[in-house]
């Protein structure tokens, strides 16, 4: 630990030092979050740009008085270290330990809850109002980076803000390396000008002696937006009302600093374009920002070096293998993918087929509709999505998509449990809000070939089909090559056993063909959760005492609430347990501990089932001359 860090356990401390230690602190919170997060793992690059921000914020501002909303909140590691969870870091988003976002009941200072992206600038004016209609002093500081100003939602807040007249303040971290604005010596000045009370007065007064002599008015204010034109992107932000300022070096502190003290003073939404360099300070995550935007444990003195240990195909590289090879075959074919390239397995399809590649930015409501645009015109889009985050394009699903029978895959990545992401990132519910839409079915492969098997499946179909599939690898099943389909609605038997059936929906077929080893169970792969195989579910009722449904994602309207569906509309009475998430927030951690947890590891199916069915798994079925018609 090195000196001044180690005095920090609050931002009170950090706002006793004078302006002289605050860089030397920011080289010592640099040093810390990179050793930190060398060891744990969690994201590096946008961290490392905002040392600077962060400490200008809790050196300017009283936190957690004046609220903080970090946007995206993937950059708040530094925040969490100087506001008193430095010693915490070692358990960064592991089970138990520190989340890797903003969290409300982690800390006072996390002032919102934020890990989807665009939601600052509305949550930040919310509490400015609030404050304003409580009569309490305090300011509410939105910091928006990493892309979050391309989502619609942000600039729908900076439609009902710029009207508001609440101290609010906007930070834009501009943190993208390919827009490099001029922040050298002038802007400095200027922004401290433009920040100052003397400019805001005088601004007001010339507004209103002008006023009276309108010509002349028009003119000085088309002379005002020529000149901030010349060296600042100012028109666009004013227009919806902001007082803009900027840009200025996000690694400046004797920039930053004197420009937040002047903003603090004004009343009024303010604007404040700030400019940063993802990586700051560590030369890898500089040249390679992508890299080591999320990086595992690795040695910062050597840098993330590839293992020689091949790596197992994850479900990602299936899917993009596939709509690769489903492109050279189908020239209708368009990959969309809201501002997810990488993490979705889109890099090889941008190579290869440039002008059939669209990256929306973050807006995935506009993804979803922009693809129904396409299927208008005969074109075969496939929409590249995390499960997460299909969520905040449902209304676009249901009107613009399902309403009107245009057919799209929808490629769901993070289907079911995520890990160090948490909660705000689990695929846990696409099941139960698709699967009640018309029009639309669910497909939930077991395995990596059967994902390649199923996209091919979904891509045949004449309305929209989503395909879930986790992080990570699966049962390293091999994948054949070959765009072969599987039959559209139909499950298939995997083991023959008597008494209890498993219906599985997905990667938890494996562990259950486990458990039905030691309880000598059917194991049925239903492969769709909508349309449901009702054939199969109906004969294997027929056939068992008891059944056990299985999925990754909510028990709540899940597949084994359709299972349950089915057997009622038939008049079938069976026993059903519904194994699958709870109906609880899942907490950050490791995949296989969390499922364990859950009971849904081998381990845990097997003792469920006992527990429900522990006379039947020892019984044989007593229907004569029952057999099962579909087993492979």
């Amino acid at each position: 630990m090195t000196s001044l860090l180690q005095t920090i356990q609050s931002p009170q401390d950090l706002r006793r030092l004078g302006r002289a230690q605050l860089k030397p602190l920011a080289d010592e919170l640099r040093a810390y979050l990179l050793d930190s997060v060398s060891k744990t793992g969690g994201h590096l690059s946008s961290n490392l740009g905002t040392v600077e921000l962060t400490i200008a914020l809790h050196y300017v501002f009283n936190t957690p008085h004046d609220r903080l909303v970090w946007d995206v909140g993937h950059q708040t590691y530094p925040h969490k270290i100087l506001t008193g969870r430095r010693e915490r870091m070692a358990s960064l988003r592991q089970l138990g330990g520190l989340s890797g976002f903003p969290r409300r009941v982690e800390s006072e200072y996390d002032a919102f809850g934020t890990a989807h992206s665009s939601t600052s600038i509305s949550a930040a004016l919310g509490m400015a109002l609030a404050a304003q209609q409580k009569g309490e002093n305090r300011r509410a500081v939105a910091i928006i980076g990493d892309g979050a100003m391309t989502a619609g939602m942000a600039f729908e807040a900076l439609n009902n803000g710029g009207v508001s007249n609440s101290n609010l303040l906007v930070i834009l971290n501009d943190n993208d390396m390919s827009i490099s604005p001029p922040v050298g010596a002038l802007n400095r000045y200027l922004a401290q000008l433009m920040s100052g009370r003397f400019y805001s007065a005088a601004k007001e007064v010339g507004k209103q002696v002008l006023k009276g002599a309108p010509p002349l008015f028009e003119l000085a204010k088309r002379f005002e937006e020529h000149a901030k034109g010349m060296v600042v992107p100012a028109t666009l932000f004013e227009k919806f009302g902001f007082n803009y300022i900027g840009p200025i070096d996000g690694h400046d502190l004797d920039s930053l600093i004197p420009t937040l003290e002047n903003i603090r003073q004004l009343e009024g939404p303010q604007f404040l374009h700030v400019v940063t360099r993802k990586g700051q300070g560590y030369k890898l995550a500089e040249a390679d920002p992508v890299t080591y935007h999320g990086p595992g444990k690795f040695d910062p003195a050597v840098g993330i070096v590839p293992s020689s240990t091949p790596a197992k195909t994850t479900f990602t590289q299936v899917f993009g293998e596939w709509l690769c090879d489903m492109a050279a075959q189908d020239p209708r074919v368009v990959g969309i993918t809201p501002a997810m390239r990488e993490g979705s397995g889109l890099v090889a399809f941008e190579k290869r087929f440039p002008e059939r590649y669209y990256d929306v930015g973050i807006a995935e409501q506009h993804a979803v509709t922009f693809a129904a645009g396409l299927a208008c015109e005969g074109l075969k889009p496939v929409v590249a999505i995390y499960s997460t985050f299909l969520q905040r394009a449902y209304d676009q699903l249901i009107h613009d998509v399902a309403l009107q029978k245009l057919p799209m895959v929808l490629a769901l990545d993070r289907a079911g449990i995520v890990g160090a992401d948490g909660a705000t990132h689990a695929g846990v519910y696409d099941i139960p809000f698709l699967r009640c839409i018309p029009n639309v079915s669910v497909a939930c492969p077991a395995d990596e070939n059967e994902c390649r098997q199923l996209l091919t499946t979904a891509h045949q179909q004449d309305h929209a089909v989503a395909v879930r599939y986790p992080r990570g690898a699966g049962a390293g099943v091999p994948v054949q090559p070959g765009l072969q389909p599987l039959p559209f609605g139909k499950g298939e038997v995997r083991r023959q056993g008597q008494g209890v059936a498993f219906l599985v929906f997905g990667t938890l077929l494996y562990p259950a063909l486990k458990a039905a080893d030691n309880l000598n169970a059917t194991v049925a792969n239903m492969r769709w959760a909508k349309p449901l195989d009702v054939e199969l579910v109906l004969e294997l009722a027929r056939t068992h005492k008891a059944l056990v449904t299985l999925e990754e994602g909510t028990v709540l309207g899940g597949a084994g609430s359709a299972v349950l569906e089915a057997l009622q509309a038939a008049g079938v009475q069976c026993p059903v347990q519904v194994l699958g998430i709870p109906d609880v927030f899942t907490e950050h951690g490791d995949p296989a501990k969390l499922l364990a947890a859950m009971g849904l590891d081998a381990a845990g199916i097997e003792a469920s089932v006992r527990q429900r069915f522990g006379d039947v798994c020892t019984q044989s079925v007593a229907v004569a001359g029952a057999t099962l018609k579909r087993v492979v």
